[in-house]
Parts: structure tokens; sequence; C-alpha cells
């Protein structure tokens, strides 16, 4: 993806959201860096000196095209990086409606409302839409039920669209990272009981270089899924 790219990004915040930002912004493309609220979108536009921002609330997905309707969109994009997601883990016999939904609206419904916004854009650039997965959309572990089922969800989302936009020259990437050591991964410690210890686990930077290396793929070949696994 030679010259100014421009890349449409959730979950810039934290994790492996914010380390691919970086690398991206360190190189001069084009940011524009979802926010769920007008506070957050503040923090990174100062963290990011040039992003812009898109205001909208992954988790409720049925007010993104009402949010966006408010806001400019760009006008080119060259990807799209869905890296956003939410965890809660608990059994099948102790998880509610409440906590599947929100689950299935950040992880999946957002992503699907997000992609469709910006397909024509992705089609006349002839683009990439890359769908931070998780092993958890590969196996389905005891308590994960519902992330799990996001996530195998978000497995099928990108395997659809890829096979609808390849006539239109859209590149379709799923990244399965493994444990990543990021907040959601304290926060999984933490709803698990366990101590958590980040260097066991892939650094973002990892994750990262395997998500830009996707982008930059000369355009006649395409990364359809990629796993990462921790190396120690």
């Amino acid at each position: 993806m030679a010259g100014m790219a421009t890349h449409v990004i959730t979950g810039a915040g934290s994790g492996i959201g914010a380390a691919v930002a970086r690398r991206l912004h360190a190189r001069g493309d084009d940011l524009v860096l979802h926010a769920r609220d007008a506070g957050r979108a503040k923090e990174l536009a100062a963290e990011f000196p040039g992003a812009r921002t898109l205001v909208g609330d992954l988790a409720d997905p049925e007010r993104l095209s009402w949010a966006f309707s408010h806001q400019s969109l760009p006008d080119r994009v060259d990807s799209l990086l869905h890296i956003a997601g939410v965890v809660d883990l608990g059994p099948v016999g102790e998880l509610t409606p409440k906590t599947w939904r929100h689950q299935l609206n950040v992880n999946l419904i957002a992503p699907a409302e997000l992609t469709r916004h910006f397909l024509p854009q992705l089609r006349a650039s002839r683009g990439h839409v890359v769908f931070v997965n998780s092993g958890a959309g590969l196996n389905a572990h005891a308590d994960w039920s519902a992330y799990a089922a996001s996530k195998h969800g978000l497995k099928a989302l990108a395997d659809s669209l890829r096979h609808e936009e390849h006539g239109n020259g859209v590149r379709v990437t799923s990244v399965y990272p493994g444990r990543t050591a990021s907040p959601m991964q304290a926060k999984v410690h933490q709803q698990e009981g366990k101590d958590y210890d980040p260097g066991r686990w892939i650094d973002p930077e990892s994750v990262a270089t395997t998500i830009v290396m996707a982008l930059d793929l000369p355009k006649d070949a395409e990364v359809n899924d990629l796993t990462v696994r921790p190396g120690r």
C-alpha cells in the first residue's frame, strides 16, 4: 500500500489497535480513528496528531448510521481495520441475554455495519478489510461461549465478505491472535481469577507486525487467515 493510504481503525485506544495505529501513523499514512464518544475521540486526536476521528458506539450498532450521518466520512478508504472488542466470560448456565447481546453487538454486528458503510469507498480503492478475530474464533472453551460465538460469527462474516467482494478487488483478512498482553487480557485474567503476567503472552507489537504485513502485501496476493500464537 504505497503512498498516503487512509485507514479506518476501531480499537486504536489500547493493545493491538494502538500498536497498529502507531505503526501506520509513524509512516505518514492517514488515520481515521473510531471512538465510542467525543471524550475518547479527543484523547485519540491528541495521541495521533493529524488523525481524524469518527464517533459512534459499537455497543449500539443500530445507531451507528445515525451517528455517522452527522459527521464527515472520509472520501477515500484503503483499509478498514476492525480491532475493537469486548469479552465477558461465564458459563452458559449463568450468562444473561444482556451479556450475550453486548458481545455480539460490539464484536460482530458493529463490524458488519461499519463494513456496510465503508464498502463503497473500499471498492473504489480496491481496499482491504482486516478483522482481528481471536483463537476463540476457531475453538470455544468452557466459560467462553458468548465471546467465542461472536468471534466464530466474525469469521463467517469475513469469509462471506471475501467471496462477495473478491471480484471488486477488496481483500479480506482474518487474524487470530492467541493471548496478547493488553488491557483486555488483564480483564480476562481477573475474570478467571488468575494472576496476570504480560511477559507470558504475545506483545501487541508482534500482532501489529502481522497486520501491517498483510496490508502491505502486493495486490496479486491476499492473506485470508493468519493465526498468531504465543512463542514462549
